[in-house]
């Protein structure tokens, strides 16, 4: 049986640990022997299986989803286990838990999926906005953040950031629609932490109003993801990590948008439009040379360069 690890499932291993590329290759061997080793995901077609990592040096537990075709396999995704699967005695864990985690794990595949459309879209269209592009973030760098801010981070933007942590754009523009930028952890943590400092000289002053008249700039479970651009902190996107789904922030009170969005959604939005430009709605890709550029928000000195997305 031929087993087949496509590139981006390579750079991604790589990304986890010194020697998770090593853990993948071994699991390759054993599937070539052993098509059927993994278990139905929460995915359609989709097999998984857990990898300790205790049996290799510098990799963690690792969750490796496969496709199982008649004369192929094909590994999909490679995440950390303690961000995608539930713990190996799962089933003395409260059935509410277990709902829960499945339901983590399903998000985080989502997560990865879509992010590797959008990545493999820039490498072959844009390879400028591609290079601008962060290695994915450590697990033990995430952990350091919820530290930092308090708050757990969910499973989406966990697995996001274990993919990639941060745009540094190309000339001041990311490949996010309205040439937005995905946030470094850094700037996250930095944002986070002057925007709580500004809520609680709100709250200050709130304490001398009526409960209808009191300020809210910013809540505690929000992490600021998404920026205006890569050096522009002028407005972006927050997840709210109560209720899932994205919400917007900005300097000039903007009203908070017409559209709920999980990350999910935002970014399977964003992958349609780039693979799809004809049927995009928000906004409209095109290209100035090797960087992708959206049409909402370009100079207008550069406009007679920008080339539309045709397909």
């Amino acid at each position: 049986m031929n087993v087949e690890i496509p590139p981006h499932v390579r750079d991604t291993a790589s990304q986890l640990g010194a020697g998770v590329p090593y853990a993948l290759k071994v699991l390759a061997g054993q599937l070539a022997d052993d098509a059927d080793m993994g278990r139905p995901s929460g995915l359609s077609g989709v097999l998984t299986l857990t990898v300790d990592g205790e049996l290799f040096e510098d990799c963690p537990a690792l969750v490796i989803d496969y496709v199982r075709e008649p004369d192929r396999i094909e590994v999909r995704y490679v995440n950390p286990a303690a961000s995608a699967e539930p713990v190996a005695d799962a089933q003395d864990q409260d059935r509410e838990q277990l709902a829960d985690a499945a339901a983590d794990a399903v998000t985080g595949r989502e997560i990865a999926d879509v992010w590797q459309r959008i990545v493999r879209w820039l490498q072959h269209n844009a390879p400028d906005s591609h290079a601008a592009l962060r290695a994915g973030a450590s697990p033990a760098a995430i952990t350091a953040l919820e530290h930092d801010l308090g708050i757990q981070i969910t499973p989406d933007l966990r697995t996001l950031w274990f993919l990639t942590a941060g745009d540094d754009g190309v000339n001041g523009r990311g490949c996010l629609p309205g040439n937005k930028a995905l946030m470094t952890l850094d700037e996250a943590a930095g944002f986070y932490q002057r925007s709580m400092h500004a809520q609680a000289h709100e709250d200050t002053l709130n304490a001398l109003y009526p409960e209808n008249d009191r300020t809210t700039v910013w809540k505690a479970a929000w992490i600021p993801v998404v920026a205006f651009g890569p050096a522009d902190r002028t407005s972006g996107l927050y997840l709210d990590t109560a209720t899932g789904y994205l919400g917007r922030w900005s300097r000039y009170n903007e009203g908070p948008g017409d559209e709920l969005d999980t990350l999910v959604t935002y970014l399977e939005e964003v992958a349609d439009m780039l693979e799809a430009p004809a049927l995009a709605t928000r906004d409209k890709p095109g290209l100035i040379g090797g960087a992708l550029v959206w049409l909402s928000r370009i100079d207008p000195a550069q406009e007679p360069r920008w080339q539309p997305l045709t397909g």
